[in-house]
């Protein structure tokens, strides 16, 4: 048995911990680029907590693109910023760690990513940087990746290195207090979907395997919670620890399927990454299970199948097909939509499905589905 684990320097989870932001980053220097969302909101509330910084803020206000990056890269040079502070949902946070990075390293970003980039190795740390996640689901705050979209290609690749994790990830449940349902239910998903994807991924460990089975009951119970009251203080609580749980566990583990089609739907639609995360994740399972009994009836992954069915339904005799249950009532309760009714058109299925074989996440699937295989699943989601 052998792993790594890559985890950020610290990690900071708690109620009120935002206030210990100027703290933290004292030693950081004083020139800060401040990545935030579409609403300055969030990153005029931390202006107070860094002191005698001079501070450039720089929005995100979609999945940022080759361009955003290579824009944001130019400002921390131009700015010689000495920090860089993410302080938003996945996407913004995501930016950040690109930005953190290419800003140290020479030459084009297209040198770096992988699938349509020349995938070259980030040869020098980047820039220290601060995430400060205000979701609860994608867990971008200690992966070791920036998911970037390419319009030119119609995709969404990575940059990955171990030099994207932050230096810091500062998890306040209290910034998620105030989150839409919609954002919720989104994030929420995803959330899931990267606890379950992990727990069953052909690289899991033992470390891992426990975050998972600590996350999964935790959102089973949190997510529903939630969404009928977002004053549910706990569940919040739950829910960003949960989702803290999968961005470990899928940085260090992998993922699966699910996130193989996330990448092309996401990059050839304007669909939310989580949206599209829950409304396959059901279909996926149904056809990993099919496909790992026909074909690997041996394989653990079937066993752990089983075990996601108990830490979904908290029954201890359930097995795989109860866990495809609560899934399948969880969508219908959430109302998820079909593809088709997200401007997915049936025509595009083949095109997805193999962009989807050849995606990155789809290589940690606890079985290689067949292209026929991918294509049914966008069929029964269509």
């Amino acid at each position: 048995m052998s792993f790594e684990l890559s985890v950020p320097e610290k990690i900071i989870f708690g109620k009120g911990s935002l206030a210990r932001l100027g703290q933290l980053v004292s030693g950081f220097g004083s020139r800060v680029l401040i990545a935030h969302g579409a609403n300055p909101d969030r990153a005029h509330s931390i202006e107070g907590l860094l002191a005698q910084s001079t501070i450039t803020l720089y929005p995100v206000r979609n999945e940022p693109t080759t361009e955003d990056i290579a824009k944001g890269v130019a400002e921390a040079k131009t700015r010689e910023v000495t920090l860089v502070i993410g302080i938003g949902g996945g996407s913004v946070i995501d930016a950040a760690k690109a930005i953190s990075a290419l800003a140290t390293n020479t030459g084009d970003i297209l040198d770096y990513l992988e699938v349509i980039g020349r995938g070259n190795p980030l040869t020098k740390p980047g820039l220290p940087c601060v995430a400060i996640p205000t979701t609860a689901g994608t867990g971008a705050e200690v992966t070791k990746n920036a998911v970037i979209a390419s319009l030119e290609h119609q995709v969404k690749v990575s940059l990955r290195s171990p030099f994207l994790l932050p230096r810091i990830a500062l998890v306040d449940p209290e910034l998620t207090y105030s989150l839409p349902v919609k954002v919720t239910i989104a994030t929420g998903l995803d959330a899931l979907t990267q606890l379950i994807e992990p727990l069953v991924s052909s690289r899991a460990n033992p470390a891992t395997d426990g975050l998972c089975r600590e996350g999964i009951p935790r959102v089973a119970r949190s997510l529903p919670a939630v969404v009928q009251n977002g004053k549910d203080f706990a569940a919040r609580e739950g829910m960003a620890l949960a989702s803290l749980f999968g961005g470990l566990a899928l940085a260090n583990s992998g993922l699966g399927a699910v996130h193989g089609f996330a990448g092309p739907i996401g990059g050839m639609f304007s669909v939310s990454h989580g949206l599209i995360c829950g409304i396959l994740l059901r279909f996926v399972v149904d056809a990993n299970i099919r496909a790992l009994r026909l074909r690997a009836p041996d394989s653990i992954a079937l066993a752990r199948y089983d075990e996601i069915g108990r830490l979904l339904t908290g029954s201890p005799d359930a097995l795989a097909t109860d866990g495809l249950a609560w899934l399948t009532d969880v969508s219908k309760t959430l109302n998820l939509p079909a593809l088709s009714s997200l401007g997915i058109p049936r025509e595009a299925i083949s095109e997805i499905a193999s962009k989807t074989a050849k995606a990155s996440s789809t290589k940690a699937n606890p079985i290689e589905l067949t292209l026929p295989e991918l294509e049914a699943i966008l069929e029964a989601a269509w």
